[in-house]
């Protein structure tokens, strides 16, 4: 980490329902490019503190402040389009691949690039023919990538990604991971992920780890 400004510092955040803690409050500054490997035991607040970064979630406690604004004073709509979510299982649309790449195009009123939607296919192992197949058809490891892909059409400036390779074997999962790392590194885009892979754990340069509310969280590097 230098000392620039960071593009996100989560100040103290902590979320609780009721009487139940399910996370104990988190402090991380993420600068541009910082690629953060989230892990910690089942109830940890894993997926919970990916969610508040997104704005899904209101913490109950602490703040986000985002290039120096807090979060809570910024348009909803605004400060999503710069953080991507990605879940673990990811909801697809309409009837092909092609329909899910094209959205965030459709969206913004813009024609696909045919050039673009085959590169990020192949990035990630996946032949160009995949554009034209049926979202029933495929895979879990499938799904996984093309929700990935559909998030990265217009790189945001944070990509929170919930256990996105958990469906691939190792050679999909190296192909997905390097994508990752490549955009943090040139593309300067925050990653922010989830994984309990202990060889992913061990070469990932940045580690958080979490632990249940009655335990203590732990910052770590590899």
């Amino acid at each position: 980490m230098d000392d620039a400004l960071p593009l996100l510092d989560v100040k103290d955040v902590a979320f609780s329902v009721g009487d139940r803690q399910l996370l104990r409050p988190v402090s991380l500054q993420l600068h541009e490019g910082d690629c953060v490997l989230l892990t910690g035991p089942s109830g940890s607040g894993k997926s919970t503190l990916l969610k508040i970064i997104a704005s899904l979630l209101t913490p109950t406690s602490g703040q986000l402040i985002f290039r120096n604004s807090d979060i809570t004073t910024l348009k909803a709509e605004a400060y999503r389009q710069q953080v991507s979510y990605c879940f673990q299982t990811p909801q697809l649309f309409g009837q092909t691949v092609y329909d899910n790449l094209a959205l965030p195009w459709q969206i913004r009123r813009q024609k696909p690039q045919q050039e673009k939607l085959v590169a990020h296919l192949e990035s990630v192992n996946l032949s160009p023919d995949m554009l034209n197949k049926s979202i029933e058809q495929l895979s879990g490891g499938e799904k996984q990538r093309v929700g990935l892909l559909r998030n990265l059409q217009f790189m945001p400036q944070i990509l929170l990604l919930d256990e996105v390779t958990s469906a691939l074997d190792e050679e999909n999962k190296l192909a997905v991971l390097s994508l990752i790392n490549r955009i943090a590194a040139e593309e300067k885009v925050v990653v922010v992920r989830i994984s309990h892979d202990v060889n992913d754990i061990q070469q990932a340069e940045q580690v958080l780890r979490l632990e249940p509310p009655e335990k203590e969280n732990a910052r770590e590097s590899a």
